[in-house]
């Protein structure tokens, strides 16, 4: 059994902060300084890492790391706000990149913010950086541990030999080892469980506790706080069946909208990224 660990993003991204930093800006010369606190009065997240950098063309300033497991249509307004509070709180520049780690859709993911009132206008532009589009080379050639853990939704990384690779590196290094929770949940959505379960060997309920799929709960949680809680649950449902089984997955939504019960719409979310196949979420059902 795997022991519980940290995996955040503070903790991938602080493996190699000065491979991340060059990645993330393609700043080739950029160092890495103090990891500092992104805890700002009224907003604190744990997805958000703050890095103190300086190169010697732009100076010292600060590279606001946000990662997001799917992008969300208020991330414009939120980069901007970041980065704002980022700027008043350390009195230096702001380089905001935001990195989606899962795909939603095929439309276009705006690099900006921009809004005009009466003439008088704010702009704020980020990076966007989609693992999905990410070739999974780059993971293991510059390298870029931070990246391992994502290796399945990285470009090319579906493959089971590129994911048994990535393992391996993992568990031969002690530090790197924590992360094999998150790699064993992203190769969920690419492989079937019996497979995943054989490769990590260890039972799945270990799965449940890694923080990307209690970050999928919460989701679900949040959606139903916006939308009243049994049509935010369903869209979290939509959405998960989406990602795990694509266009076979959402058929099951017309007879999963037909149930009533709050706690088994819970229990469908918890399954769809355990599940191996459609036919056993049909028997949940």
């Amino acid at each position: 059994m795997t022991k519980p660990a940290d995996v955040s993003t503070k903790k991938l991204i602080s493996l190699a902060p000065n491979n991340w930093a060059r990645w993330v800006t393609q700043i080739p010369d950029i160092v890495a300084g103090e990891i500092l606190n992104s805890e700002f009065q009224w907003i604190s997240r744990e997805s958000d890492v703050l890095i103190r950098v300086s190169s010697p063309q732009h100076g010292e300033f600060l590279l606001l790391n946000e990662l997001q497991l799917r992008y969300q249509s208020q991330m414009p307004r939120r980069m901007r706000a970041y980065a704002a509070l980022a700027e008043e709180k350390y009195n230096l520049p702001t380089y905001p990149v935001l990195i989606n780690i899962l795909k939603t859709g095929n439309n276009e993911i705006p690099t900006s913010f921009t809004s005009n009132i009466a003439g008088l206008r704010a702009i704020q532009d980020y990076r966007v950086i989609n693992l999905w589009e990410i070739d999974v080379n780059i993971a293991f050639q510059q390298p870029l541990p931070s990246l391992l853990p994502f290796v399945p939704i990285l470009k090319g990384g579906e493959n089971e030999s590129i994911i048994r690779e990535a393992l391996q590196i993992l568990r031969a290094d002690e530090e790197l080892n924590q992360l094999e929770t998150v790699l064993a949940f992203f190769a969920t959505f690419v492989l079937e469980n019996t497979l995943v379960q054989e490769i990590m060997r260890w039972d799945m309920t270990v799965l449940r506790e890694s923080p990307w799929y209690q970050e999928i709960l919460r989701e679900g949680e949040a959606r139903g706080e916006a939308r009243g809680e049994m049509q935010g649950i369903l869209s979290a449902i939509e959405i998960n069946l989406e990602l795990k089984f694509g266009a076979r997955g959402l058929q099951l939504m017309p007879q999963i909208n037909q149930i009533q019960d709050l706690e088994r719409l819970k229990t469908i979310v918890r399954n769809i990224v355990t599940a191996n196949t459609i036919e056993e979420l049909q028997q949940i059902l």
